[in-house]
């Protein structure tokens, strides 16, 4: 088909060159059936077996298929960054290439989009993974919708459909792919979810490690806190300040009321040391949060959180090197 793809789909890929080729028959299948026009862009984020020359073979009979390889291993969240920067489709999919995602379910998305939302998320009801990668998934999901107030059961699920504004204007570093329902509902896009179905894995092994735990938890809370405080840190510090502030001048009154009481002398009383540190570390917080409130309005974020090495299609397999 000519003209501009209306619907992108990327998919992250590391280490997963056996799943790639039927991944992309299944894809091209569900797609050539929607009528539009389409483009495949597989994220290569430093695989180390043969997932990049597997894309390049595909990209030799296929011209909606691109392949965008980064430097080195950046992580997920890069990956789809890097993703969402080339791709040119009105709606983006994403989506695991390990097969466990069904490229069937790609028209009930659109579906769940035309109602008017504007990112759809998957929901693995019944997942089709170890214990210990299942359990620790749910825990997370429960403590990010306790945070956060989403209300979606599977934030995490990889296999979403986004409108393109929701991408354009949802920053990704770090683990925050997890979050991204999290994000956009934040920005006041409207979020739905979809029960997806979910296969056992057949080729290359899970990325999935406890550290990601820890990461996710910790991206969860740096999120939590932009979420009530992003916009407005002072609030936040202006509190706290505040707090110590307000503790520290009534004990200083305190102290004050028994020296005109006649209860002299105060100078050597452990509360007046501990009455003026409080008025200090409030003071403190105050100019934090004027700092950060200026800090905040000049910020603007620049560096991309990866590097391309190169980009391939069929119409252009040069190698484009980094500037």
């Amino acid at each position: 088909m000519s003209g501009s793809p209306e619907l992108s789909v990327v998919v992250p890929v590391f280490n997963e060159e056996g799943s790639l080729e039927p991944l992309h028959s299944q894809l091209v299948e569900v797609l050539s059936g929607t009528g539009k026009r389409y483009e495949l862009i597989f994220v290569d984020d430093g695989s180390t077996d043969g997932s990049a020359a597997q894309v390049e073979r595909l990209i030799s009979n296929d011209p909606a298929t691109r392949l965008v390889q980064l430097r080195g291993n950046y992580g997920k969240s890069a990956a789809l960054a890097a993703g969402f920067d080339e791709c040119r489709g009105q709606v983006i999919f994403t989506m695991d290439a390990d097969l466990q995602d069904d490229p069937k379910e790609i028209p009930r998305f659109l579906a769940k989009l035309d109602e008017g939302y504007d990112l759809v998320s998957g929901y693995k009801k019944e997942r089709h993974d170890p214990w210990h990668k299942v359990y620790p998934s749910r825990a997370f999901n429960a403590m990010v919708n306790f945070v956060t107030g989403v209300g979606l059961h599977d934030v995490n699920c990889g296999f979403k459909c986004y409108r393109r504004p929701v991408v354009e204007e949802i920053d990704l570093y770090g683990e925050l792919h997890r979050l991204i329902p999290v994000l956009a509902h934040w920005r006041k896009f409207r979020v739905a979810e979809i029960v997806v179905q979910h296969h056992p894995r057949r080729h290359g092994v899970s990325k999935f490690g406890v550290e990601r735990l820890y990461r996710g938890f910790m991206d969860m809370l740096t999120v939590a806190f932009f979420l009530r405080y992003g916009n407005r840190p002072s609030h936040l510090f202006g509190k706290v300040g505040f707090g110590f502030g307000a503790v520290g001048f009534l004990a200083c009154l305190y102290l004050t009321a028994l020296w005109f009481m006649g209860y002299r002398p105060i100078g050597n009383r452990p509360l007046l040391f501990l009455g003026i540190l409080l008025i200090t570390v409030g003071v403190q917080f105050l100019a934090l949060g004027i700092i950060s409130e200026l800090l905040t309005r000049a910020a603007r974020r620049t560096e991309k959180p990866y590097a391309i090495v190169r980009k391939v299609q069929r119409e252009d397999r040069t190698q484009e090197n980094e500037r």
